[in-house]
């Protein structure tokens, strides 16, 4: 494999890495430490990592140096640099879940996903911040400093996989593992320019699993998170709701897309409405597959009103009882726009917060019946571009927390694969993500139709520059 010429380590792909080890061109412990370095140019403003141990990282570096001396590398990502969300244990590190009501006690064991990327010798070079709970689509935090976006640091990454995608975006190295429950991979990646896949629930085993909840990759180009799914698609009985072993070829990523059947979803049924520019960048994409010979027919919208506000009333009261099962002095840590979100639980009935629940799966019985036509959806991943980094939220109000996830949720609930990828820029520099969504299971689908686009919209801008100017 040919390397760019004059690229920075940490510029690199996953596979080109690897070829370079192979190759002896470098070694994983050089690529390491350009990485290291080259968070530590952008860190004092990006604010993405959590847990950064230099030593360790590097330890696990000069392991893997000597296995491909050896012979014997443990597999395509060997040596291979990534960072994981905070959220997903690390043996030996806290996990704080963005908020600073948590007590800091260091995990016993890694969650499936870590575990899973240390039996294939990627070297973990740090975690990644998020906001409290992972309850906002922003880099806002009570525990972690503020995480901004690397294409405009007045702007906010999104979230709840901030970090992940301030990361992605700033090339912390080539691989980034993020959740989502309500679009918290899709979302930060969407406005920060990157890649990032939504699989389907239970395809990547995670622990605590949860109804909707999620691992995934968020990387540059969509071959390195084919990469990662490679390691990461594999059972794990800790995880209650992962699926069984598939024979998948994640890096099989070429398709013809003639004869596909994409529906096109620009009215989500609730919610923000979409903007022009992010409406026209969407539909210039959906006429660049069917140029391809893809038959694009419009989606109506199929959730509704009730239906979000029901699962809101329900999330509410889930993230009550974890508050009030606190003593007063770590309630008063937690992010005041969470407390002025939660507080209102308080008066729910028992009927309320059952009904809630149950809209779960009027959601997933409505995307499923709605998807069922089509191959693929294709639909804005957020109806708005980023915005002020200090925001909690698009709109910023806590009793409208929701508004800008209504074309990310329902995917959650139905279990669909469903993915974000850049489509274009708004006139002001902001990147804006289109969602790919798939049939269930079929998360191969989406990252082959994700290929397809990538090679269709051509070349990209430079990725953004760090402070003192090095990418």
């Amino acid at each position: 494999m040919r390397l760019p010429a004059l690229a920075a380590l940490h510029e690199l792909s996953a596979a080109q890495l690897a070829a370079g080890y192979r190759d002896q061109a470098f070694s994983p412990v050089e690529a390491v430490r350009d990485v290291l370095a080259h968070i530590e140019r952008w860190e004092p403003q990006l604010h993405a990592t959590y847990a950064l141990v230099a030593e360790a990282a590097l330890a696990a570096a000069r392991a893997s140096e000597q296995r491909y001396r050896d012979g014997r590398p443990l597999g395509a990502l060997d040596g291979v640099p990534v960072t994981i969300k905070e959220n997903i244990a690390t043996r030996g590190t806290p996990t704080p879940l963005g908020t600073a009501a948590t007590e800091l006690v260091p995990a016993p064991a890694d969650a499936p996903p870590a575990a899973r990327l240390r039996e294939a010798g990627a070297v973990i070079v740090c975690k990644t911040t998020m906001p409290d709970w992972g309850m906002l689509s922003s880099g806002l935090s009570s525990f972690h400093p503020l995480a901004r976006n690397p294409w405009n640091l007045a702007l906010n990454p999104g979230g709840s996989s901030a970090g992940a995608a301030a990361a992605a975006a700033a090339g912390y190295g080539p691989l980034h593992l993020g959740t989502d429950i309500g679009g918290s991979i899709r979302l930060p990646a969407g406005w920060c320019g990157v890649f990032g896949l939504k699989p389907s629930n239970g395809r990547v085993p995670i622990q605590p699993p949860y109804y909707g909840r999620v691992a995934g990759p968020m990387t540059h180009g969509v071959e390195d998170a084919g990469a990662l799914m490679q390691v990461l698609a594999q059972p794990d009985a800790r995880d209650t709701m992962s699926l069984p072993p598939a024979a998948i070829a994640w890096t099989r990523l070429d398709r013809d897309v003639r004869g596909l059947r994409i529906g096109l979803l620009m009215d989500a049924g609730w919610g923000l409405a979409v903007e022009p520019q992010t409406a026209a960048a969407v539909q210039a994409a959906a006429r660049a597959f069917e140029t391809a010979g893809a038959i694009v027919e419009p989606l109506a919208p199929f959730s509704t009103r009730a239906m979000i506000d029901g699962l809101d009333r329900f999330w509410r009261m889930r993230s009550w009882l974890d508050f009030q099962a606190l003593p007063s002095e770590r309630q008063a840590k937690v992010l005041p726009y969470i407390r002025d979100w939660i507080m209102t639980a308080r008066h729910l009935s028992g009927a309320e917060v059952f009904r809630g629940f149950s809209q779960m799966g009027a959601i997933r019985d409505a995307a499923i019946a709605a998807t069922l036509p089509f191959d693929f959806v294709l639909s804005p991943t957020s109806p708005v571009a980023t915005f002020p980094a200090e925001w909690a939220s698009p709109i910023n109000d806590p009793q409208r927390p929701f508004e800008h996830i209504a074309f990310t949720l329902p995917f959650n609930m139905s279990e669909q694969p469903a993915a974000s990828i850049n489509c274009g820029f708004t006139a002001d520099g902001r990147p804006i993500g289109m969602q790919i969504s798939g049939r269930r299971f079929d998360d191969l689908g989406v990252l082959q139709l994700a290929r397809a686009w990538e090679q269709m919209r051509g070349p990209q801008p430079p990725w953004p520059a760090s402070p003192g100017g090095h990418r």
